[in-house]
């Protein structure tokens, strides 16, 4: 059997895997599946942080933000919200902004774009630290603007969030209830796990095409030597920027779904910390190395949450009372992982493979 032949059969035993995973995941409850789901939209995330800390090298710390403007506009573009609180919408649109997915997804790549060019011109001189400070203070600044944009104008809500999001819809087909296939009833948060899966798929070949393609070349030039990429000919500016914007529409897209899954959204679901987790994904998997991006997302999202569930009952079991809460331990659990990736492996779980080893 040739490696391209064991290649394809990985692929299909892969690919068969995650299809059949949530049915074993839902025979212990549909709170499991729900954790699958989220997992593959951190992996998203992280991808899209990848590009901009993994490929080009640049440190943002605010990359929730991306996340808020996509879930946001999801959020709008789906709700009752637009029509209540302004007249004129309400008389352009009787029947309220139901937009197709197929309309939002793109749109909300390319708001989430916009935003992402927006962070990078100011900062483009910037590196390292004051980078990470520049950016984190972009992510608080959205956030904020989020929390008070509901006066004069109410936009956002306020605190309060907006509410009534429509699930998405596909060919007819509403992902917000259960579908019946084959005498087989699929739960709507199992809708959600494919549709969440399909984008995944999307955006791990975008990324693979992107590492390998002229433009990722000049990120990775960029991270290693600027002023030698420059030498060379390469944009800095330019190629900075769509590094800014490619790994924004990623998290636009993310937060678009995180919308539709979850009906609601408010400015408490984008804090700093969501950027801090995002980028401890991106480092412990292994920075610029698509594999090792996958893993670290579903490492750090999927295990503590199944310890959200599990760490109770199994010191009950052990010890007869709670010693440790579950959010607790999952803090533990995350700064130790970051201490011990830090002192034994830190280029991540699974380095990205250097051009002049080959």
């Amino acid at each position: 059997m040739t490696e391209r032949q064991k290649a394809l059969w990985a692929t299909a035993l892969i690919g068969l895997a995650l299809l059949l995973l949530p049915f074993v995941a839902g025979a212990f409850g549909n709170a499991w599946i729900r954790i699958l789901a989220f997992a593959l939209l951190y992996v998203m995330l992280a991808l899209g942080l990848n590009i901009v800390v993994g490929y080009a090298g640049l440190l943002d710390l605010g990359y929730v933000a991306f996340y808020a403007v996509g879930a946001y506009l999801y959020a709008l573009l789906s709700s009752p919200h637009l029509v209540e609180h302004f007249p004129w919408v309400a008389a352009a649109f009787p029947d309220g902004i139901h937009l197709s997915i197929w309309i939002v997804i793109p749109l909300a790549a390319a708001v989430a774009a916009l935003f992402g060019v927006l962070l990078g011109f100011p900062v483009l001189g910037l590196r390292g630290d004051y980078l990470a400070i520049v950016t984190l203070g972009f992510g608080e600044i959205i956030r904020i603007f989020l929390n008070n944009l509901n006066a004069p104008i109410n936009l956002t809500n306020g605190p309060q969030g907006i509410s009534h999001i429509d699930p998405v819809s596909i060919g007819g087909i509403s992902l917000g209830q259960p579908l019946n296939l084959l005498g087989l009833s699929i739960p709507s948060v199992q809708l959600y796990y494919y549709l969440f899966l399909g984008l995944t798929l999307i955006a791990i070949l975008v990324s693979l095409r992107l590492q390998d393609s002229r433009i990722g070349r000049a990120w990775m030039a960029i991270r290693e030597d600027e002023v030698a990429a420059r030498a060379m000919g390469i944009n800095t500016r330019n190629i900075k920027l769509l590094a800014f914007a490619m790994g924004a529409s990623f998290g636009g897209v993310s937060g678009a779904m995180f919308s539709a899954f979850q009906g609601f959204v408010s400015p408490e679901s984008f804090v700093l910390m969501e950027s801090i987790v995002i980028v401890a994904m991106v480092v412990l998997g292994g920075m610029g190395n698509v594999k090792g991006v996958v893993l670290g997302a579903v490492l750090l999202y999927a295990i503590p949450e199944a310890l959200r569930h599990l760490a109770r009952p199994i010191q009950l079991q052990l010890f007869g009372q709670e010693w440790i809460a579950p959010e607790a331990l999952r803090m533990l659990l995350f700064g130790m992982s970051m201490v011990l990736i830090m002192l034994y492996r830190p280029l991540g779980l699974i380095a990205r493979p250097h051009r002049h080893a080959r």
